[in-house]
């Protein structure tokens, strides 16, 4: 389970990673995009006393600014002693990725996945070998995970699945595939597309492969992430996680979770027009969500 990291001394985000490995157990990374969201995850971190990765996808970091989410994940780790990393998620470019890297994330995903699969190792290659050079805020190496598979890029509630996305047995990232591109890229983390969506389907999304999950980390020699958990059952994400995911995404459960405490809290006093008040309760309801994922 995802709480079973028990925090000693602080580690980096490659030495969580490497223990959630070894005792199959992942980190929870989860998508914000206010610093209502931040504090959300690092307070439901805090509280359960476990590693949490925040993420910022290239819209997000837009929105929040990319240096002041370094600068802030920066505080809230060194003023808490708290283990909180940050992930430049869903990156689409080299040169988007090399300005995180520049500024200092913890970890970038280069998001490939649309590319043909020789445009999209060729440009993750490209970012992994900029990174060697580079450590983030934390002093370590700042990690790159590639992506194979395409699961969509929506993070709304769906009537159907994504156009293109991969859910197909046949379609989903094959084992051979997998070892060829992290052979080829030295990528630090992989993530597959083993019938997970980004978004969640209204009438239910379909069942993860845990199966082609488990073939794939067999194949390589790097951990697995899982995106788009949201609206996966629990039984689905403990069998990916025993298949050799590390890490585990949510972001558009948080973020109906965060509107739907926000029209509650504005409907409840229209005349209260403090911001501190008002958003306050649509932080904590996105935080018992965290709380529940890591649970």
């Amino acid at each position: 389970m995802l709480c079973d990291i028990i925090l000693t001394t602080m580690k980096t985000l490659r030495e969580y990673l490497i223990e959630a490995d070894q005792k199959k157990i992942a980190v929870g990374h989860f998508n914000v995009s206010t610093l209502d969201g931040i504090w959300a995850v690092a307070d439901a971190g805090k509280k359960l006393n476990v590693p949490v990765i925040v993420g910022v996808s290239e819209g997000e970091r837009d929105y929040i600014g990319l240096n002041q989410a370094v600068a802030i994940i920066k505080s809230i780790r060194e003023e808490r002693q708290q283990p909180i990393f940050l992930n430049a998620d869903h990156t689409y470019s080299f040169d988007r990725v090399k300005e995180a890297i520049l500024v200092g994330v913890d970890s970038v995903i280069f998001d490939g996945a649309s590319l043909s699969f020789q445009e999209n190792l060729e440009i993750t290659k490209k970012c992994v070998d900029f990174a060697k050079n580079h450590k983030s805020t934390s002093g370590e190496k700042i990690l790159i995970e590639g992506e194979l598979g395409f699961i969509g890029k929506s993070s709304k509630i769906l009537e159907e699945i994504p156009s293109g996305a991969v859910v197909d047995e046949d379609a989903m990232t094959k084992p051979e595939d997998a070892k060829h591109f992290v052979s080829e890229t030295g990528v630090d983390l992989l993530a597959p597309a083993i019938g997970n969506i980004h978004g969640m389907i209204r009438s239910g999304d379909p069942a993860l492969n845990t199966n082609r999950a488990k073939e794939i980390r067999q194949a390589i020699s790097i951990p697995l992430v899982l995106h788009g958990a949201s609206g996966n059952t629990s039984s689905d994400i403990r069998k990916t996680i025993d298949a050799g995911a590390v890490i585990v995404h949510v972001s558009t459960e948080l973020r109906v979770a965060y509107h739907a405490g926000l029209l509650r809290s504005v409907s409840v006093d229209e005349d209260e027009v403090s911001p501190y008040k008002y958003l306050k309760p649509a932080k904590q309801a996105m935080q018992r969500v965290i709380e529940e994922k890591i649970n």
